[in-house]
């Protein structure tokens, strides 16, 4: 049955948004109190359900809005703004910001790859360090630049402020918010955005209908906000279709891997307390703890595209950067709580998209939003989901459409003029400097913060997926090549991913599970979230080609998966996805070399109300 052959069925809505989180939500308060305001009612009205108050529906794929997957520490300008008489403590699992440290951590273990530059560093901060310092193979740094500082900022859960902000939203009675409803699709009509087409259900794994069919409904609406992260299907899709602006470009990622963690009795750490590390267990991984009401503590790493390493196993990475001597003593006794991992566009302002275009919008991270030089991201997107907000009731005032021009003039004006756009572009180029190093990366950031962008480092020759070596090339003088074949072939036959086998062999210690903080990355899907994957939907992960993934050597996506969701195929062939395990991360797309991957809209997720 072809798509154009089946029968849908249709509803019509003023305003249609894609995705809950921060940036959706900051646009979704701003209408809702708009439509409360007696004063604003005459021009707020219903153009499909005359006599009605505008009809605003939200869809979100996640099967609950708390599942957003993020502990954060924000300066929280934009979200003051919109609530101004804010008390942290009205939102579970915040607090003010008491105490912030940056951390330069060293390698205790002699196994990571630090090249000539990084070893100056060690051996300059080295001099520096007192006693204590040496007994910890760490740094406090002694400054934190005013660009990074989080100073008079709060400390989150992005699930709970997601939860928080969803319950007075519905309270208000003026918006739908529906989760588990992933939105397959944009429906485009001679390059204008009329709505959105939902995921069929009752179908096989590979979309085939099968007992108890439903075609996926299309939701018409005169303005389309598309909110849904950096890698949202429908974001990817208004993207090719619409094509990028001339000169921007998304090559910088990350994954963020995630734990919230019950700290042990003994650790002294006060709420509000936020430590920054950079230096292991890679020197390009940065890393971070925020401690939380209740010995509570948010704490993860994030491991970034510019990391030439073709075994980029976030998981193990989390391990080993919790069991370096600094972090460890807070750590020692705790037990796992929750976990989860999403992926992170560190393009910034050089990812921006068209923002407008006849009858959409876009808002949050996967609109650009993030600031790769501050390390801030949920103020930003909340703001821009204000600054949108307040364009649409403009434009709804003045009795004016929702085309590409008077978006931009209503909206992209808006954000233009603001501080989320002034200090964008002082971060737009501060990452450059990683392209060539660790060393570079940090005078880059350094130059670009105290210059106000003025000063950058070029970004010379682009790593990413194009620039990752080969095993050989990665160990070399480490690891014999016999050996890396015979590790190849052992892992192929057990179907296992290399990376565990590979940085044992290059002299990382193994984990030393516990059963309550160190476990296992399956027993973490278990312990600190469950995955849900409903039945009736077809397979979010597709790989396009197959005979492309059985020519790959570097097979990324599987060493990358955050859910150990793609192993091995038979042979070391094809990979094989297991939606059961998948958190919906989206780190396989970016991390897949020949862009053989699609990701597509899809149920369920990690269920993590927490991080």
């Amino acid at each position: 049955m072809s798509e154009t052959t089946i029968e849908r069925q249709s509803m019509e809505v003023d305003i249609v948004c894609v995705g809950f989180g921060p940036a959706t939500g900051g646009f979704l308060t701003t209408l809702s109190r708009a439509l409360q305001d007696p004063d604003k009612q005459s021009f707020l009205q219903s153009r499909v359900m005359p006599g009605m108050p505008l009809q605003v529906v939200c869809y979100e794929r996640a099967d609950d809005i708390g599942f957003g997957v993020s502990g954060v520490v924000t300066r929280a300008h934009g979200l003051r703004q919109s609530f101004p008489d804010l008390e942290p403590g009205e939102i579970p699992m915040s607090c003010p910001v008491t105490e912030e440290k940056l951390v330069y951590l060293k390698d205790p273990m002699g196994a990571s790859r630090r090249p000539a530059g990084v070893k100056s560093i060690d051996v300059l901060l080295g001099t520096l360090r007192p006693i204590r310092a040496r007994r910890d193979h760490a740094v406090e740094l002694p400054h934190i630049p005013d660009f990074m500082s989080k100073e008079d900022g709060l400390v989150l859960s992005i699930g709970q402020f997601n939860q928080w902000v969803g319950s007075l939203l519905m309270s208000s009675g003026q918006v739908q918010i529906w989760p588990g409803m992933p939105v397959a699709k944009p429906l485009v009509e001679d390059s204008r955005v009329v709505g959105v087409r939902l995921v069929d259900q009752g179908t096989n794994l590979k979309g085939v209908p099968s007992e108890g069919y439903m075609p996926g409904m299309d939701v018409e609406a005169a303005l389309t906000v598309v909110g849904d992260g950096p890698v949202g299907p429908v974001g990817r899709m208004l993207d090719e279709h619409f094509g990028m602006p001339a000169q921007d470009q998304r090559r910088d990622w990350a994954v963020g891997m995630k734990m919230v963690v019950d700290l042990p009795e003994h650790c002294r750490l006060e709420p509000g307390t936020v430590l920054h590390t950079l230096g292991y267990p890679e020197p390009e991984i940065f890393g971070f703890l925020y401690v939380m009401p209740e010995r509570i503590a948010s704490l993860g790493i994030f491991v970034p595209s510019w990391l030439d390493s073709p075994v980029r196993t976030s998981y193990r990475y989390l391990q080993h950067w919790m069991m370096h001597p600094y972090i460890w003593r807070y750590l020692e006794g705790g037990a796992l709580r929750s976990w989860g991992a999403k992926t992170l566009q560190e393009s910034g302002r050089r990812g921006e998209p068209h923002l407008v275009g006849h009858g959409f919008a876009r808002i949050g991270e996967g609109s650009g939003s993030t600031n790769v030089l501050t390390g801030s991201g949920v103020d930003e997107a909340w703001t821009t989901g204000v600054q949108l907000g307040e364009g649409v009731i403009e434009l709804l005032r003045d009795g004016k459409p929702f085309t590409r021009e008077n978006l931009e003039g209503a909206y992209v004006r808006r954000r233009r003029d603001s501080w989320v756009e002034k200090e964008a572009r002082v971060a737009e180029k501060a990452r450059d400097g990683f392209q060539r190093g660790f060393a570079s990366g940090l005078l880059g950031m350094g130059l670009s913060g105290l210059s106000g962008g003025k000063l950058n480092v070029s970004s010379g020759k682009g790593k990413g997926r194009e620039g990752v070596p080969s095993l050989e090339e990665y160990y070399e003088g480490r690891i014999d090549p016999e050996r890396i074949q015979k590790i190849r072939r052992e892992t192929a036959a057990a179907r296992t991913s290399l990376h565990a086998a590979l940085m044992e062999a290059a002299g990382w210690p193994p984990i030393p599970y516990d059963g309550k903080l160190l476990v296992s990355q399956q027993d973490a899907l278990l312990i600190g979230g469950k995955v849900q994957a409903p039945p009736g939907y077809p397979d979010h992960v597709v790989f396009i080609y197959p005979s492309v993934c059985e020519g790959c050597a570097s097979k990324l996506c599987i060493e990358i998966c955050s859910g150990e969701a793609i192993t091995p195929g038979e042979g070391g062939g094809l990979p094989e996805f297991d939606r059961e395990k998948c958190v919906h991360c989206g780190a396989c797309v970016w991390n897949c070399e020949e862009e053989n991957i699609e990701f597509r809209a899809g149920a369920g997720g990690l269920h993590s109300a927490e991080n």
